[in-house]
């Protein structure tokens, strides 16, 4: 693969993270961190990570913000949008940590395509669980932000992604890298990062019946 400037797709969260990190790895330079906010909560969408953690991350990372805010029916021209525009600044890629499934993919390519930049995926079919153990074994440190109470209960907020967490959410016969949407993480620390990312966790919330970490 020849040398790409990309914009990483970022979630804060642990697939996207380890994405991030192996293109860095493989020599490609990132231009940004793009984030889409919730306009009504000023919060990542599907992590919901604060704004502020945001600037934290990308500070730690030494990686620019774009922080994208739109409501979820504006949600798709956004992100076209804001791909168009980092095109004109010189990216000719951007990068997602999804692993297999194909609707997120055909989603993502179709958005890249309306900006006619280059969509890749690092981590694409490789096995969940493997990739879960490889961002363990790496060194990063994530915390388990949201849970789906469906497969997994609150109990799990809060908790250190490590292998015997891992194991504990097979045995729960959720997918341990929560691929499905089981649960999802906020990366504070780890290779890529020049310090930790600090955080006090306020309170564990339930709502729309999904369990929700609140820090500050």
């Amino acid at each position: 693969m020849d040398k790409k400037k990309f914009i990483m797709s970022y979630s804060c969260g642990k697939d996207s993270t380890l994405a991030l990190y192996r293109m860095i790895e493989q020599g490609h330079t990132p231009l940004a961190l793009m984030i889409t906010i919730n306009k009504k909560n000023n919060s990542s969408w599907f992590h919901n990570i604060s704004s502020n953690h945001m600037r934290d991350v990308a500070n730690s990372l030494d990686i620019p913000l774009m922080l994208i805010q739109c409501e979820g029916d504006e949600y798709e021209a956004s992100f076209s949008e804001a791909l168009s525009k980092f095109k004109e600044m010189g990216a000719d890629s951007c990068v997602f940590g999804d692993i297999d499934i194909e609707a997120h993919r055909e989603w993502c390519t179709k958005r890249c395509t309306e900006a006619n930049i280059e969509p890749i995926f690092p981590l694409w079919q490789e096995n969940r669980e493997d990739l879960v153990h490889e961002f363990i074994d790496k060194g990063f440190k994530a915390t388990i932000k949201i849970v789906n109470l469906n497969y997994l209960s609150s109990e799990f907020l809060g908790k250190t992604l490590n292998r015997e967490i891992v194991e504990i959410i097979k045995k729960e016969g959720a997918d341990p890298c929560g691929e499905n949407g089981e649960y999802h993480t906020f990366v504070y620390d780890g290779p890529l990062f020049r310090y930790p990312i600090t955080f006090k966790v306020l309170d564990k919330l339930e709502k729309d019946n999904y369990g929700i970490l609140s820090i500050d």
